[in-house]
């Protein structure tokens, strides 16, 4: 069928565009069509994103069911448990700037009128929830799924991050290779993003919450095939979206942006987010201040408890009733008005979501929730003037309040040595600084030495505090994104082994107990120490440009 005049007119596309359209087989009819960009970030490197060729069809049959053309492009994304724990545990949060980048640049130079947004994991989702912002297009995510659990490991279903907490045993004698080996096989058993509320699902929680993705869909597991049905509902909800003019910004209003928070706190998300929430935040044209997550997470009570905080998978969590079940009991909390992409608002999406069993193992009402203050928690103190990120979700009981001497390194390959060979013992606050967006760079997870703390027995009786950040799968008494970091001559520069520490999320500080004359001394007596060679590529960028983690970490022209 040859298109009209009137609909050759609706697109701004020349008569070259058109030819190279048709270069690859597309006709008149599928050019008089709303295009629709599909980003997607599939490749056989990521197990989270593994599956995403099969939705990318599924999407790619919905936006034609509703009448839409769908053009398809590949975005960059790094799996943080396969990046390597020297070099390549760097570059996951710069890379969320990259693929927001990627996809800015493709749907700004292609005039694309639409975008689907294809991602699982940690740094890719927000990258992408971050360019849909920053396009401010019609644009819906759909995620890849959370992966089932594995074989139980220490009375629960397995992860994999499972191996990392055995390494200890193991080197113990408590556990035989073969038994080990046995669990390094069986932890993950399927593709989809971890089974565990990491980074990753409880970003794509955050993006359902904001109303970016349909309702029920952020936690369908992915080898499930309702996983397929959500991505081909989704492809053709975007068309819907862009015959009626709804773009990102409609969706991502500060209200929105205030309900992914506390949906956070209410299901004790990874610490993470406070990152990625912010940097969605400012692309949507919000100031989202920690002071914001302070209020916001201690007013709103943790009402799920999923791995790592309880047993729960979160495809457990998906049967529970996911995250409609838990905005349904914290609603009164909540922006009902906010728009989603479903096309109606969210106390309408509510209101037809299932209710919770009454004997619900993982989801608990809002009058007898699991934590009275939420699960994720804003510190701060003569440690951390600006703020320091926990997670009362994850902490073993009665850590809520730790006092401990300090023991400090510059380095986590350092701080790793000294846990596995037996240097930490209980009582200590194991100090791991100079690995900020700065100092790093690139703020990598700390997630080694908090896994070997907990394999070694020590998860209630040791904590970690650091400028760098923490995977979601951590669990025990640690502080993450302190500020200012020590690259920037913050306190936690000035720690000196011994000193004491406490930890207080009952207080909301992170105090060290050293008098202000001594720190004065200890600061007018301060150098960083020698760097090594310097950062290659786009490490080096970020290290020049990167602001603090109490403002997101984020690219600023202006940071100090």
């Amino acid at each position: 069928m040859r298109a009209t005049a009137r609909q050759m007119l609706r697109r701004p596309l020349g008569s070259a565009q058109r030819a190279l359209y048709k270069s690859m087989g597309h006709d008149d009819a599928a050019l008089a069509r709303p295009i629709i960009g599909v980003a997607n970030a599939y490749s056989t490197l990521v197990p989270g994103h593994a599956n995403l060729r099969a939705v990318a069809a599924a999407v790619e049959r919905g936006v034609a069911r509703a009448g839409g053309t769908a053009v398809e492009f590949g975005v960059p994304g790094i799996c943080d448990g396969l990046a390597d724990h020297h070099v390549g545990a760097h570059y996951p949060l710069p890379s969320r700037e990259v693929v927001a980048a990627a996809v800015e640049m493709m749907v700004r130079g292609h005039a694309l009128e639409g975008l689907v947004l294809l991602g699982s994991c940690d740094k890719i989702v927000p990258g992408m929830l971050m360019a849909a912002a920053r396009l401010d297009v019609p644009a819906i995510m759909v995620v890849g799924g959370p992966a089932e659990g594995g074989v139980e490991f220490q009375g629960r279903a397995s992860d994999s991050s499972s191996p990392d907490d055995a390494v200890a045993l193991l080197q113990r004698g408590e556990m035989d290779e073969s038994a080990f080996v046995a669990l390094e096989d069986g932890c993950q058993p399927g593709c989809g993003s971890c089974a565990y509320l990491g980074t990753a699902n409880s970003m794509c929680c955050a993006a359902e919450a904001m109303g970016l993705s349909l309702p029920g869909s952020a936690t369908i597991p992915a080898t499930d095939a309702a996983r397929l049905r959500a991505g081909e509902d989704a492809g053709e909800r975007v068309v819907r979206l862009v015959e009626t003019g709804v773009s990102a910004r409609r969706i991502v209003t500060r209200g929105a942006v205030h309900n992914a928070v506390r949906t956070m706190a209410a299901i004790g998300g990874s610490t993470n987010t406070v990152l990625h929430l912010m940097a969605v935040a400012r692309e949507a044209g919000h100031s989202l201040t920690i002071d914001d997550f302070a209020e916001l997470w201690s007013t709103t009570p943790q009402v799920a408890r999923v791995n790592p905080a309880g047993p729960a998978t979160v495809p457990d969590f998906h049967r529970a009733g996911g995250v409609p079940a838990v905005m349904r009991e914290i609603r009164s909390l909540l922006e009902g008005d906010a728009l989603t992409v479903a096309g109606v608002p969210l106390h309408d999406v509510l209101n037809v979501a299932a209710p919770r069993h009454p004997d619900d193992p993982v989801i608990r009402p809002l009058d007898d929730p699991w934590l009275e203050g939420g699960g994720l928690a804003v510190l701060r103190g003569n440690l951390a003037p600006d703020s320091g990120i926990t997670r009362p979700a994850a902490f073993p009981p009665g850590m809520g309040s730790f006092t401990g001497r300090a023991l400090c390194f510059d380095s986590e390959r350092h701080a790793n040595e000294a846990i596995l060979d037996g240097r930490v013992g209980p009582g200590t606050v194991v100090v791991i600084r100079y690995v900020g967006p700065r100092g790093g760079p690139g703020m990598p997870e700390m997630y080694a030495p908090m896994k070997y703390l907990v394999g070694r027995g020590l998860a209630a009786s040791a904590a970690i505090v650091t400028d760098g950040r923490f995977s979601g799968t951590n669990n025990g008494c640690f502080v993450g994104h302190v500020c200012p970091e020590a690259a920037l001559g913050g306190p936690i520069a000035l720690v000196r082994d011994g000193d004491a520490i406490t930890i207080d999320v009952t207080t909301g500080s992170l105090v060290l107990l050293v008098d202000d004359d001594e720190m004065a001394r200890r600061r007018a007596e301060w150098r960083p120490p020698p760097s090594d060679a310097p950062p290659p590529g786009m490490l080096a960028l970020y290290a020049r440009l990167a602001g603090p983690a109490s403002r997101g970490a984020l690219l600023e022209p202006e940071a100090p």
